[in-house]
Parts: structure tokens; sequence; C-alpha cells
């Protein structure tokens, strides 16, 4: 690994001498996802103390333009790849130096919450306390979280948290109470707590889910939980990855973003495939800079792209700078479908912030990283 850091590959002329892709021109018009993107606001606050419960507040129940061509002879596609990703400093979100080539466990945040039952008054009191370290699902690299309540096997009725706008530890602070709710029928429920992050102009997105069989639970006094938040079960949650490396010029003022690969994507066609392509958006604060895209893979859900896109970006924008990536379905009879997206800066979820600050701590180094593709 040392002796991959010290060769410092420059992805622009390794790309010059020796890789060449084959493009395909697609001139079907393409979805353009960005239309409402609010601003990019910094989202810093005080984090309370992990052990430290906040006081109760009631509540009661509410219902680069790639060079084209063909391969060298003798050499495949896979092959330029492999030797590609071969000449990089590999990192996965979890740890320094990683090949990152195993399945990614993101890392979804944890909540807090409390459950108690009072025999005398046959009421269960669930106790939403707070979320820490929650990835951001929005554009401005943040989120506005809620929970859901269930008593599994019921679903029909459910209750909410209050929203928390541009927060990834929220707050929330709210207690809720099942009344009238007999022992016997509480010991077959199961608490389920699921994490959602609003969104005014689609649907909300699914951060993570935590559930408990209250059998499992003494629940004749107030017992306080922290769970991690694990992937949504009904699999919204999983989109699949994408390799990519970034590679900061500080005398070029550039950033230069190579789309390498991508594995596990969601099927959104059909025929259980998808035709894949990745755009690459430069964003300032709230405004669009610029915009590149890859060529579309047909019929494949591990594309291979090995595309190269720089951008020029001044050290004083840095921290206002925010590389968005969507991986597209491309769809000839419809509106292309959005499989994933990325979003790269210094205030994003855990794993993007990482690569990002590699990138910078890596002048005119390679830094890829496998990343969970988000709703």
């Amino acid at each position: 690994m040392d002796q991959m850091k010290n060769r410092g590959l420059d992805v622009k002329s390794f790309l010059e001498g020796k890789l060449v892709v084959l493009a395909l021109a697609i001139g079907v018009a393409e979805q353009d996802d960005f239309a409402n993107i609010p601003d990019l606001q910094e989202t810093a606050q005080a984090q309370p103390p992990a052990n430290q419960e906040p006081p109760p507040e009631k509540r009661g129940n509410k219902p680069v333009n790639s060079p084209k061509g063909r391969p060298p002879d003798g050499q495949s596609v896979t092959d330029l790849a492999n030797s590609l990703t071969g000449d990089m400093v590999m990192l996965s979100p979890g740890s320094e130096d990683d090949d990152g080539e195993g399945p990614i466990s993101e890392k979804l945040g944890r909540i807090q919450f409390s459950i108690g039952y009072s025999f005398q008054n046959t009421t269960l009191t669930v106790k939403v306390l707070r979320g820490q370290e929650l990835p951001a699902k929005d554009f401005s690299g943040t989120s506005d979280p809620f929970v859901k309540i269930y008593l599994l096997p019921d679903k029909k009725h459910k209750l909410e948290t209050k929203i928390k706008r541009k927060n990834l530890n929220p707050n929330w602070n709210e207690t809720f109470l099942f009344e009238g709710f007999p022992y016997e029928k509480v010991r077959e429920r199961t608490l389920y707590l699921q994490v959602m992050d609003h969104d005014r102009f689609s649907r909300n997105d699914p951060i993570g889910e935590v559930s408990i069989p209250l059998n499992k639970v003494e629940l004749g006094q107030i017992k306080t939980f922290w769970k991690e938040l694990k992937p949504c079960s009904d699999g919204s949650g999983r989109r699949g990855d994408l390799l990519l490396s970034l590679c900061y010029n500080p005398t070029a003022n550039t950033i230069t973003v190579n789309i390498i690969k991508a594995r596990n994507l969601k099927a959104m066609d059909i025929g259980g495939t998808s035709d894949p392509y990745v755009k690459v958006w430069l964003m300032h604060k709230d405004k669009r800079v610029e915009k590149k895209k890859t060529v579309t893979m047909k019929r494949c859900l591990n594309p291979i792209f090995n595309e190269s896109f720089p951008f020029e970006v001044a050290a004083h924008v840095l921290r206002e700078t925010t590389i968005i990536i969507t991986v597209m379905d491309k769809d000839r009879l419809s509106r292309n479908d959005v499989i994933g997206k990325i979003y790269l800066s210094w205030k994003s979820g855990p794993g993007e912030v990482k690569h990002w600050k590699d990138m910078l701590a890596r002048p005119r180094t390679n830094v890829a990283q496998w990343h969970a593709l988000k709703a």
C-alpha cells in the first residue's frame, strides 16, 4: 500500500497514456433530477452526551470527455479496470487503508428510546429521545429526520414524531402512550421504530430501523436503550455500490472525479436489469456550476465506466463545494430513473466526509473508495 501511495498516480495522465473507453453516443433526453435544490447550509451543532437523558416532554397519541475507441489488443475493459484500481490508494468508509472489495456495511447512525409499562393504568409508554450520526439524505448534506412508531404486527396504526429540520443529531424527546393495552397483549407485540427523512418534493426516504420484541423486555420499570439503525427490511435502502476516486491538485485548482465501476445495482427495468450511466454535478452553495456524465452501459448491474472528469475548484471555495454523483437508469420510452446518489463534501455523511478529507490530505493522489448508493 505504501508503494502505491508513493507512486502518486495522476488519473489524467494515466488515462491519456493507457486508458481507452468504448463510448456509446446516446442522443435521448435525460431526466434532470436537480430541479429543486435547497440551500447548502452548515449543520454543525453541539451534540449532547450519550449517557444523559433529556427531560421528558409529555405527548399523547397522534393518529470529461473520455477517450473513445477500442481497448488495446489483448487487453479487455475488465483488465483496464483492474490495472487502474491497482494503482490507487484504496479506502473504504470504515478504515484508513482497505481494499474495500467486501460488502459495504453502511453506518446509519443510532437512536435512543425508552420503554415502560404501567400495570395500574394498563398503559405502555414509549419515549423517542434522540438520534446520533444519521446519514445525510439531502442535497444540503443533511437530513430532516422523524420517527414512525408501530406495535407490530399492527401496521395500520402508527405514531410519528415531529420533523427535525437539517439535523443529523436530532433531539425529539417525545412521549407516546398506548393506553388501555392489557399486559398480555403487550407481550405479544414488537416495538418497531423507523427513522425517515422528510422530503417535500418526493417520497420520504427511509434511513434505518430498529425492532425489539416486548416479551424480551422487563416492562415493570422504564428501560432506556441505544440501538444501531439497520437498513429497512423493505429493501429500499439497498441500491448498489459505486467505486470512485478523487484527486485534488492545489496547484491547478482542480478536483478530478474518476467514476470507476459499480456493483450490485438495483434492477430498474422489467427484465430484471438496468441501463446505468452516471451524472456528476459540481455545486457551489445552492448553484449548479457544471455537469458531466458517463456513457450508458446497456443491460448491466455491474458496469465498468472508467471515465475521468476534472472540475475547477479554487481553494477558497472548497468548504462550500459539493460534488453530487447520481447513478441513473436510461429509459427510451419514459423518464430516466434514479438508482442512487452520493453527496461528497466536507459536511456530508461520515463515509463521504472521510473520502473528502482523505482527498485533501493526499494532494495529487487518486484516492479511491466504495460508496453505498442512497435514495
